[in-house]
């Protein structure tokens, strides 16, 4: 993630960008439990920069 994470909760749309996945993927991910940890603020799903950071960080680690 060569950009720096917002000092704000992700929106799916968001983490999508970063990540340069489509919207959908993100979906998939939450539904099969592989993705970053999010969580619900009523009907809207968010997650946290720095849950995503350490996701993103052990899939690096995995890769290495």
């Amino acid at each position: 993630m060569a950009r720096t994470l917002p000092a704000r909760y992700l929106t799916p749309v968001d983490l999508a960008e970063l990540l340069g996945v489509p919207v959908e993927t993100v979906y998939q991910w939450r539904r099969k439990r592989i993705g970053p940890p999010g969580f619900r603020v009523g009907r809207h799903l968010r997650f946290d920069p720095d849950d995503v950071r350490r996701w993103v960080d052990g899939l690096r680690e995995e890769a290495a």
